[in-house]
């Protein structure tokens, strides 16, 4: 799937999947783009993400690393269609709402039909999430296996 190009706002200049309903109108939405240090997802801490206790929900935290997880094993060229089949995560700290929430990390590996992906989650610079997760490649049609 190609990600589309976000005109306005904060993250005006970014990219996201605004056909995955989850992750862009009930978690997020969530953002990708490249920069000099590679590809990053992020978004903005709302109210709706955080818990009782005043700080990010973990499920939140996990949903966005594993959005993150396609972002940073995205290159831009017909990258298709993905589903994790692996997650490990580890919380670090709380993160706030209005905070600045990042992802960046790297592939570690891979072939022609898994990908294997690691990362940071931060809080305006904060380590809040340290995640890995594994990526298999899928055809469009291939979604119900």
């Amino acid at each position: 799937m190609t990600p589309t190009n976000v005109k306005d706002g904060e993250f005006a200049g970014w990219q996201t999947w605004p056909n995955e309903p989850f992750e862009y109108a009930t978690a997020g939405p969530f953002y990708l783009r490249e920069d000099d240090k590679g590809m990053v997802a992020a978004f903005r801490a709302q109210h709706k993400h955080m818990n009782a206790g005043g700080v990010m929900h973990g499920g939140c935290l996990m949903t966005f690393a594993d959005f993150a997880l396609f972002a940073l094993a995205h290159t831009g060229e017909g990258d298709g269609y993905g589903v994790t089949v692996a997650f490990t995560s580890e919380f670090l700290s709380g993160a706030r709402e209005g905070e600045y929430i990042e992802a960046r990390g790297e592939v570690v590996g891979g072939g022609r039909s898994i990908t294997f992906v690691r990362g940071l989650v931060t809080a305006d610079g904060r380590p809040v999430l340290n995640f890995s997760g594994t990526i298999k490649k899928r055809s469009p049609k291939a979604t119900s296996d």
